[in-house]
């Protein structure tokens, strides 16, 4: 089993390495269920890159459902993620409802349908990342669960602030996540944001982004008093929203061309908020 740990840990090292570096601030025993964890989200994330197709990615989508409904049991002791995620939710007592949800609500990324709006927005950050960071919160805390808004508004903030960076290489593929409803308040020609035209009316739309970010990070910051300190490693990821929405406000900024910060730099980040929480949802 301890092979398949390992096998998550490389994972998330490649695709999710802010979630790897965090995860070195938690004690060495939570560590393998972490990344057990943080190895099936990337996992289900990058369904559309690995399908490229709707079809198999529903494919693929429908095995990890199986999966976590306990069926499938020979391939998923074959499968590294999957064997170790089941040994992780049955060490911990967990139920497989809210990563169900997550997966449910990742069916969106594998179409290019429009986000309708911010409510629509704000469930699907709720569905895909506040699972996650609740999970592992459990996995941290003995199964104590954190405040729902702590957990609520940690994950639609992180959710916008991947959405923000990931705008062109969305855009690219003719795929928004941006709310057609903030899109069509400024009057956004969405030709011209998949064409890789950046606009005065699109800059408008992201500043009201940044500010919906904004208020979700204040929404965790005000729990973060009642908060176990032993589960803020699990909200570590978070630290890195606050100044990825400040370099977006500098002069220059191209959001169609948005290199994020260099790694040496996140890491600094990550460790600043290790030694001190409250910047963990510092906007």
């Amino acid at each position: 089993m301890q092979a398949n740990f390992d096998h998550c840990a490389a994972l998330v090292r490649e695709a999710d390495r802010d979630r790897f570096l965090a995860t070195l601030f938690a004690p060495a025993d939570r560590r393998d269920a972490l990344f057990a964890l943080y190895a099936f989200n990337a996992e289900i994330a990058r369904v559309r890159e690995v399908a490229r197709e709707p079809l198999p990615g529903e494919i693929r989508l429908q095995w990890w459902r199986e999966v976590l409904a306990g069926e499938r049991d020979g391939e998923a002791a074959a499968h590294p993620v999957a064997a170790a995620l089941r040994e992780t939710l049955a060490r911990y007592g967990f139920v497989a409802a809210p990563l169900l949800e997550l997966i449910e609500a990742r069916t969106f990324d594998l179409y290019d349908e429009p986000m309708a709006s911010i409510a629509d927005l704000e469930l699907y950050g709720i569905r895909t990342q506040s699972p996650v960071f609740a999970m592992a919160s459990g996995i941290l805390g003995g199964g104590k669960s954190p405040p729902e808004l702590f957990t609520l508004g940690a994950g639609v903030a992180y959710t916008i602030s991947v959405i923000l960076s990931q705008l062109g290489r969305h855009a690219s593929r003719r795929q928004l996540y941006m709310p057609v409803e903030v899109l069509d308040r400024h009057q956004v020609v969405t030709d011209d944001v998949f064409a890789g035209r950046a606009s005065e009316p699109l800059l408008a739309a992201l500043g009201e982004m940044r500010g919906l970010a904004r208020a979700h990070l204040a929404a965790a910051q005000a729990k973060l008093t009642s908060a176990p300190p032993e589960i803020l490693p699990a909200f570590l990821p978070v630290a890195l929203v606050g100044p990825l929405l400040r370099r977006m406000e500098r002069v220059g900024y191209a959001p169609l061309q948005f290199e994020p910060a260099a790694p040496w730099r996140r890491q600094w980040t990550l460790w600043r908020a290790a030694r001190d929480p409250s910047r963990i949802f510092r906007a």
